[in-house]
């Protein structure tokens, strides 16, 4: 007689069978379905700068840095360079950059933030960040580095190797930004010698080497500066002052190959610097507030590539006075009096940060400008 358990097993193990292999098939094309599925896009930002990306420099370490987060943070870089100010070249590579895709833009010279301000307001759900403070808005900050602590280490550098007590400074424009490295600078140098003087020789634009060659020629020749620096997009005066033996602090570069009397070089780190925006960015606290400034406590401005030309004991005293700043040392406190005798902080005050982003249309006592 037959077992009808048996019997029933055998007639019930192809159904068993079938819904296994059905299951199966289901599953894997989940597998499929969900490994085939695109993965999101990466965060995607733009970059407008005034300069040549590829030409050592302002815009080409500012590229740099940025290129450098982009790629640790796995985030995708659209570069407008060669972007002229106050041409028309700005807001339109905005647009074509919020088109793109871009979620923030960063505004790398210091007019953009005016010349695209009305455009700002167009897209509120874009994140900008610009590097100057005169224009504010609920979605663009003003996010820079303090690079004025490295201008008062050069300039306290300057005043150690100065003969003849005069420094010059080829500089681009007497805005908030440049008269607030200046005025580092000056202070500084009287530090370590209350009698230094500082000379500027305006440019009147970010990038003019055949100026910046006749500005720096003018201040050795003319004021008997033994020791320049500049705050220019190019190394025109660096090369300049090399020609004409006078030491000289190269400015966010590297000091220039081929040259020999190069003292030091005020660098930023952008790589630090844009690794700091990135991040805001991307937890949505970037534009939490309306100015924001990383300095040498982070690491992200310093006074670098120190010639063999300055002692251990300079060296010494450059290293005590960075860790003054590191360790919160206020530069701009009182009493502080222009150039033109006017109070500017009193005893016991110190000048604020939205006050130096923002409004620095001075300059220190012992600073004369070239007529």
């Amino acid at each position: 007689m037959p077992n009808p358990f048996k019997a029933e097993n055998s007639a019930v193990s192809p159904k068993i069978r079938f819904l296994f292999v059905l299951l199966a098939l289901v599953f894997v094309a989940a597998l499929f379905r969900f490994s085939a599925e695109p993965k999101p896009p990466a965060p995607k930002i733009g970059f407008i700068i005034l300069g040549d990306i590829g030409v050592p420099g302002w815009s080409a370490s500012n590229y740099e840095g940025i290129r450098a987060a982009c790629d640790a943070m796995g985030v995708e870089l659209l570069v407008r360079d060669h972007v002229r100010e106050n041409s028309g070249m700005c807001p339109q590579a905005i647009r074509e950059m919020v088109e793109a895709g871009c979620g923030m833009i960063f505004l790398g010279s210091y007019s953009y933030s005016a010349e695209a301000q009305s455009l700002v307001d167009e897209y509120p759900e874009i994140a900008f960040a610009t590097n100057s403070a005169e224009i504010h808005k609920a979605n663009m900050t003003a996010y820079f580095v303090r690079l004025y602590q490295a201008r008062y280490l050069a300039g306290a550098l300057a005043a150690m190797k100065t003969k003849s007590g005069v420094i010059g400074y080829v500089a681009a424009m007497p805005n908030s930004e440049v008269n607030r490295g200046i005025n580092a600078f000056a202070l500084g140098a009287q530090r370590v010698n209350p009698n230094a003087k500082v000379v500027v020789a305006w440019t009147g634009a970010w990038e003019d080497p055949q100026k910046e060659t006749a500005h720096a020629e003018r201040l050795i020749r003319e004021q008997g500066a033994d020791v320049l620096t500049y705050h220019q997009d190019d190394a025109a005066a660096a090369k300049t002052a090399d020609r004409l033996g006078a030491y000289f602090i190269a400015y966010n570069a590297p000091i220039p190959e081929g040259t020999t009397h190069g003292l030091a070089a005020i660098r930023c780190h952008w790589n630090i610097f844009y690794t700091d925006v990135l991040r805001r960015y991307l937890k949505g606290e970037l534009n939490a507030v309306k100015n924001h400034w990383i300095g040498v406590d982070q690491g992200a401005v310093a006074l670098t590539s120190l010639s063999i030309d300055v002692t251990e004991q300079e060296r010494d005293r450059l290293d005590a006075m960075r860790q003054e700043l590191v360790n919160q040392r206020l530069i701009f406190v009182g009493p502080l009096v222009d150039n033109q005798g006017v109070l500017r902080c009193g005893n016991g005050e110190a000048i604020s940060d939205d006050k130096l982003l923002e409004s620095v249309d001075w300059l220190a006592r012992g600073v004369t400008s070239l007529e």
